[in-house]
């Protein structure tokens, strides 16, 4: 082979080779970066998925008022619940201003509440504003108090109020006897606020238990105020109940005799009673009523120890906070909560699938192993 002919035979071996090298450049190249286009998009996929799952959600939480030891008990155990478990809380007050709760629930349905909890200021008044969360799919939970009139309520917890009722009304009768045949005892009635559903029911578990009496005089109501558009007490203020309680005391018992019993439906109420009584020159325990409560809240806690109220039906708002905890848990998680009763609680439009924690009758016997043992209360709480 001549020299030029060699020379020409390594020049074009050389640019094969040359080609052969960029092209296996060119492949890595192309393969590389098909394969860090998957990655990447893997990567971010992944990354999505982590700040889906632990993105921090929101529970919207509408309580009545704050100048109420009950709903402020509720609001921090409810805090207190959610906030252990990883959420965010955005709790707003009304102050009893439904105008208020109707603007308040609105802006946490357009500004990014996962799961908004109600306890309603009036329990017709937000169907229209929920109809918005239905679009958005926002569960709505009812707390304590049942919201009327809309089937964009999804689960309702509170207590038994059945049982709230049907437990102050064997307190009378078990109290005077009346089941061993006692009688003529003078009673008044005192039933909740007319815009919240569970006074009714309460009222009529309770006059289920002592309307026998009634009918057959072995109880008399001297003011003749049984119903209940006669003895309700708006939004339950103790400032209704004191001065319907100096109008009978007035009126009816020419302020020299107190009633045997007076039935209330809550310790706000019992507390306007317990005022209006003293007003009067009455004096506990000698010559005084039985009075009754709901609630347990550290006032009647208070009057339970000095003898001015007799009972309480306590509602330890620990059990319901957490119990509405563990709803939102399963919601979130995709499962079904956990109800007990899916019979009981026709708002008018459905009936909504509800938990009902039970209550506990609190008398001076068992005040220390309830309120005390347990941590509700602290000694110094209740003047102890």
């Amino acid at each position: 082979m001549t020299q030029a002919v060699y020379l020409k035979f390594v020049m074009v071996l050389g640019v094969v080779c040359m080609k052969k090298f960029f092209l296996i450049i060119l492949s890595s190249f192309i393969f590389l970066a098909l394969t860090g286009c998957g990655v990447y998009e893997e990567v971010n996929h992944n990354a999505n998925d982590v700040r889906e799952k632990t993105k921090q959600r929101i529970i919207g939480i509408l309580m009545p008022k704050r100048d109420s030891l009950r709903w402020t008990k509720d609001g921090d155990n409810l805090r207190y619940e959610f906030e252990k478990r990883g959420y965010k809380v955005d709790m707003q007050n009304s102050e009893n201003d439904t105008q208020r709760q109707q603007d308040q629930l609105k802006y946490m349905i357009e500004n990014g509440a996962d799961i908004i909890i109600v306890a309603a200021v009036d329990s017709e008044a937000l169907a229209e504003v929920l109809a918005e969360a239905k679009t958005k799919n926002i569960p709505v939970i009812a707390y304590d108090r049942l919201i009327m009139n809309t089937d964009a309520v999804s689960y309702y917890v509170s207590f038994d109020n059945k049982a709230v009722g049907r437990l102050l009304g064997e307190y009378i009768e078990n109290t005077f006897g009346l089941n061993n045949g006692a009688g003529n005892f003078n009673v008044e009635f005192f039933a909740g606020s007319v815009d919240d559903n569970n006074a009714r029911i309460v009222n009529d578990s309770l006059l289920e238990v002592l309307q026998p009496y009634i009918d057959n005089g072995q109880l008399n109501i001297p003011s003749g105020q049984i119903d209940f558009d006669q003895t309700t007490i708006y939004r339950w203020r103790n400032e209704e109940s004191n001065k319907r309680m100096g109008n009978i005391l007035e009126n009816v018992y020419g302020g020299q005799t107190p009633p045997d019993a007076v039935i209330c439906a809550s310790d706000s109420i019992s507390s306007g009673v317990i005022s209006a009584l003293e007003a009067y020159g009455f004096r506990a325990p000698d010559y005084w009523p039985i009075v009754t409560g709901q609630d347990g809240d550290v006032v009647a806690a208070r009057n339970i120890i000095t003898g001015k109220q007799s009972m309480t039906i306590f509602k330890d708002t620990r059990v319901l906070s957490a119990k509405c905890a563990e709803m939102v848990d399963d919601l979130f998680n995709g499962n079904i909560p956990d109800i007990n009763d899916n019979m009981t609680y026709d708002n008018g439009e459905i009936i909504v699938p509800s938990y009902l924690c039970q209550p506990v009758v609190v008398t001076k016997d068992n005040f220390k192993e309830v309120f005390l043992d347990t941590g509700y209360y602290a000694p110094e709480d209740v003047g102890l």
